[in-house]
C-alpha cells in the first residue's frame, strides 16, 4: 500500500503543510524586479567663471553634474552635486529606491546622513549607513561619478 494512502492520515497532513509553508516563504521572499534604466552620461552644467582666474585643480564657477545611476539590489540611485570653486556645495539624490513604504522610509534617513557626510568629506570617501548599505553603496558610486565628470 502506498505510503500517503488512509492509514496514515497524519502524515499526509504534515507533508501538505510542510509543502505549503515552503511555498509560502518563498513567495513572500520574492522581490518585484525593476527594469534597469540605461545609465545616462553624465551630464554637466557650468556657469560663467568670475573674472579672476583659479590657479591649481580648483575650478572657478559653479557646475552642477549629475553622476551615473548605480543599480542597486533594490532601485537605481543617482546624485547630483553642485560644485562651486572647486568645492561640493550641495548634494541632491535625484533617484532612490522608492518601490514600497520600507525603501521610503529608509531613504528618508539615509539620504540626508549620506549628504551630510558627503559634505563634510568633500569627497567619496563616505561611511556606509546602518541599515541602507545598498542605497550608500549607490550613492557613493553615483557621487564618485558626478565628482570625476566635475574634474575634483
Amino acid at each position: 500500500m502506498h505510503p500517503l494512502k488512509k492509514n496514515r492520515p497524519l502524515r499526509r497532513i504534515v507533508l501538505a503543510s510542510a509543502v505549503t509553508a515552503s511555498g509560502l516563504v518563498m513567495l513572500l521572499a520574492l522581490k518585484p524586479h525593476t527594469t534597469p534604466e540605461v545609465a545616462a552620461a553624465p551630464q554637466v552644467v557650468s556657469s560663467p567663471a568670475p573674472s579672476g582666474s583659479a590657479s591649481g585643480k580648483a575650478v572657478a564657477g559653479t557646475k552642477t553634474v549629475t553622476g551615473e545611476t548605480a543599480q542597486t539590489r533594490w532601485g537605481p540611485v543617482q546624485v547630483k552635486i553642485t560644485v562651486t570653486n572647486g568645492k561640493i556645495t550641495d548634494v541632491t539624490a535625484v533617484q532612490s529606491p522608492s518601490d514600497n513604504p520600507r525603501d521610503q522610509e529608509i531613504n528618508s534617513y539615509a539620504l540626508p546622513q549620506l549628504k551630510s557626510e558627503a559634505l563634510a568629506a568633500q569627497s567619496a570617501k563616505i561611511d556606509t549607513v546602518s541599515g541602507a548599505t545598498y542605497t550608500s553603496d549607490g550613492y557613493r558610486q553615483s557621487l564618485q561619478s558626478a565628482l570625476d565628470s566635475a574634474g575634483l
